[in-house]
């Protein structure tokens, strides 16, 4: 059967570079897997002469000879299908080590140590310990490196080359035409293996153990909030870097504010003589009372603003502010004499006129035209 060009079996033009001429051998690649297709023979073969196309297109003096001559240029004469002057795994395992586990293409580097598992824990504070930061300290139980051995995992700290895999890490296995890359067994990838491991730690490099952490906690921090502790995470395994600790802030709820981004909300009741006529109000503030002035005629619902009592910002320092709302209280066990009282005023009021309850007496109006709309 007479082979198909290289440039059609990828599907690229005569002058595709090697970016995209590797982009169009790996999406090929991956749809025609034997690992992807069991049991699939033209996903096999389609497989190898996607294979074959991109050894020869990829290598730029097998290329230009093919352009020239073409698959006479490619015929029996070098190791591997048509010609292919290279180890097959090479290239599977350069575009597919991500699936396998394979750090590398050509060759096999040693694994990095792998660092310790990240922590976190979660502390919980009251708005003023938030705003204002506190420095606290703090108990985690994690796993931190072995004193005995120093955390390397061995008796006497030392470490032979993995005999398994030479010390690179990995080791070739051969299925067929395809070679793959895989993490070495026997030294988990690392290279070295321990011959004779500590008592303390069973060549783990680390123990259990519980440690006290001094924490700052910056001022205007908010529920949701992380610190980073570098390195007081968990301890790597046989001396590798230990991972971060990351500590989560949680604000508790307040009895009188409620936080929203560095603006403070609070309610103010007050008494509606005070509405009708003005008055001044001790408010509390994070930073002590401030006196606030409340106009006559104030509406139950009403904003005042007090610049600057709010939280200063983590992060832009900005200070927010304190939004007060005042709620109209209506008094509750009323005097004889009082009730007389509050019956007098009320009948002050000539019900004729609109000056005194204007919200009253334009919701009575729209009820009226409600009903009259109803009933017409």
């Amino acid at each position: 059967m007479a082979k198909r060009d290289y440039y059609e079996v990828l599907g690229v033009q005569r002058n595709v570079d090697k970016a995209d001429l590797r982009k169009a051998y790996r999406k090929l690649a991956m749809k025609h897997h034997p690992d992807r297709n069991p049991d699939d023979e033209d996903a096999v073969e389609h497989f190898k002469e996607a294979q074959e196309a991109y050894s020869v297109l990829n290598d730029e003096k097998k290329r230009s000879a093919y352009d020239q001559f073409g698959h006479a240029a490619t015929g029996p004469g070098a190791r591997g299908p048509a010609g292919f002057d290279g180890d097959v795994g090479d290239i599977f395992g350069d575009i597919f080590g991500d699936i396998f586990g394979g750090r590398g293409g050509r060759g096999g580097a040693r694994q990095q140590q792998q660092r310790g598992s990240d922590l976190r824990f979660a502390m919980e504070l009251n708005l003023e310990e938030a705003v204002s930061g506190i420095t606290r300290e703090i108990r985690i139980p994690t796993l931190g490196g072995c004193k005995k051995c120093n955390g390397s995992g061995a008796q006497d700290g030392e470490k032979t080359s993995c005999t398994t895999c030479g010390g690179v890490g990995q080791v070739r296995m051969q299925q067929g035409i395809f070679s793959v890359q895989q993490t070495c067994p026997a030294c988990k990838g690392v290279g070295q293996v321990i011959k004779n491991p500590c008592s303390a730690c069973h060549g783990q490099g680390r123990i259990r153990e519980t440690k006290t952490l001094s924490v700052k906690i910056p001022s205007g921090v908010d529920t949701g909030d992380r610190i980073r502790l570098a390195g007081e995470g968990e301890a790597g395994m046989a001396g590798a870097p230990a991972g971060d600790l990351y500590v989560e802030v949680r604000v508790k709820a307040h009895r009188l504010f409620e936080r929203d981004g560095d603006d403070l909300y609070c309610e103010v009741p007050i008494q509606f003589t005070t509405a009708a006529v003005g008055g001044e109000l001790e408010i509390p503030t994070l930073n002590g009372q401030v006196k606030l002035k409340i106009p006559a005629e104030t509406q139950t619902g009403r904003l005042f603003r007090l610049r600057g009592k709010g939280v200063k910002s983590v992060r832009s320092h900005r200070q927010g502010d304190l939004m007060c709302k005042v709620v109209i209280e209506t008094p509750v066990r009323l005097s004889k004499e009082q009730k007389s009282l509050l019956k007098q005023f009320q009948t002050s009021f000539d019900t004729s006129k609109t000056d005194h309850n204007p919200k009253s007496s334009s919701w009575l109006g729209g009820v009226r035209e409600f009903f009259d709309r109803m009933t017409s």
